[in-house]
C-alpha cells in the first residue's frame, strides 16, 4: 500500500523507530496519528516534524489498557477521516537475565507491552481497516522472534507471538484488501533501554554500536516492505544472516548467538 494520502496509525511514535517511522511517513505525504506513554517525547516528534507538523496527530495512550486503545479508534479516525494502516511498533526488552532471575512483574510487563499492546491495537481498528478499499498492517516482530538470545528469553517469546499473530492474521485476511507485514529487526540503534527502564550508556559508546542499523535506516526498510506489500521484513545484515543461518540448521544457529552474547 502507497503511503502518500494515506493515514497512518504509529505506536511507539515518541522516540527510536516510531518518531523515524513518523517523520519518513509524513515526508512522503501521509498523515500520522501517533500515541505513546511519554508526552515530552510526543511533543518533540511533533516539533520535529517541522511544517508538516499538521499532518502529525499525537495521543497519550497506554497500549496495555485495551479500553484505552478501544476508546482511541472514534478519536483516532475523526482526526483525518478515516485510518487505513496501522504499524504496531511499541515495545520493550527485558534486562539481561536468565529467566529463572527474571520476576513475574517483569515478565508480565513484557508480555503486556509487546504481545497484548499489539493485539489490542490490531482487533480495535481491525474493524474498520477491513471496511478501507485498502488497507495495511505491520507489526514489528525482532530477530529474537525467531532465533533464541540468552538473556532475552520473556522478550523473544512476546516477539515469537507477535510472529505468528501477524503471520496467522495475514492468511486470515489473504481474501480482504487487508495487506498485512511481519518485520525482523536485527540491533537498530534506539533507546529501547532506557524506555525498558535499562541502562543503555555503555552500549551507545561501544565501538560496534557504529555497524548496528540506525533507526532511520530501519524505518526506511520498514515503509519499502509496507509499500510493496511484503510479508516479511527483515531489517539489517545480522537479521538476514541469522534468518538464513537459523533456517539452515536451527541448534547452531542459537549455539552461535550463545556463544556472541557472551562476549558481550
Amino acid at each position: 500500500m502507497k503511503v502518500e494520502n494515506k493515514v497512518i496509525l504509529v505506536t511507539g511514535g515518541g522516540s527510536g523507530m516510531g518518531r523515524e517511522l513518523v517523520l519518513q511517513l509524513i515526508a512522503k505525504g501521509a498523515k500520522v496519528i501517533t500515541i505513546d506513554i511519554n508526552a515530552a517525547a510526543l511533543q518533540e516528534t511533533l516539533e520535529l516534524a517541522g511544517n508538516n507538523a499538521s499532518s502529525v496527530k499525537t495521543f497519550l495512550i497506554d497500549i496495555t489498557d485495551r479500553r484505552s486503545v478501544e476508546e482511541l479508534v472514534p478519536t483516532a479516525i475523526s482526526q483525518f477521516g478515516v485510518v487505513d494502516g496501522i504499524i504496531n511498533n511499541a515495545g520493550i526488552i527485558q534486562p539481561f537475565i536468565k529467566l529463572n532471575d527474571l520476576s513475574f512483574e517483569t515478565i508480565e510487563r513484557v508480555i503486556n507491552i509487546n504481545l497484548y499492546g499489539t493485539l489490542y491495537t490490531t482487533k480495535a481498528f481491525l474493524p474498520h481497516l477491513i471496511s478501507r478499499p485498502e488497507a495495511h498492517i505491520v507489526n514489528i516482530s525482532s530477530m529474537g522472534g525467531f532465533l533464541p538470545v540468552p538473556g532475552q528469553t520473556i522478550y523473544g517469546a512476546t516477539k515469537a507471538a507477535v510472529k505468528l499473530l501477524t503471520e496467522g492474521l495475514n492468511s486470515e485476511l489473504k481474501n480482504t484488501k487487508v495487506h498485512v507485514t511481519v518485520v525482523f529487526p536485527g540491533a537498530v540503534r534506539t533507546n529501547i533501554m532506557g524506555n525498558s527502564g535499562l541502562d543503555n550508556a555503555a552500549s551507545m559508546d561501544d565501538p560496534r554500536a557504529a555497524r548496528i542499523t540506525s533507526a532511520q535506516q530501519a524505518a526506511q526498510v520498514i515503509i519499502r516492505g509496507m509499500e510493496s506489500n511484503q510479508y516479511r521484513v527483515l531489517v539489517g545484515k545480522d537479521a538476514k544472516i541469522m534468518d538464513f543461518l537459523y533456517r539452515l540448521n536451527p541448534k547452531a544457529a542459537a549455539a552461535f548467538i550463545s556463544k556472541r552474547m557472551k562476549r558481550v
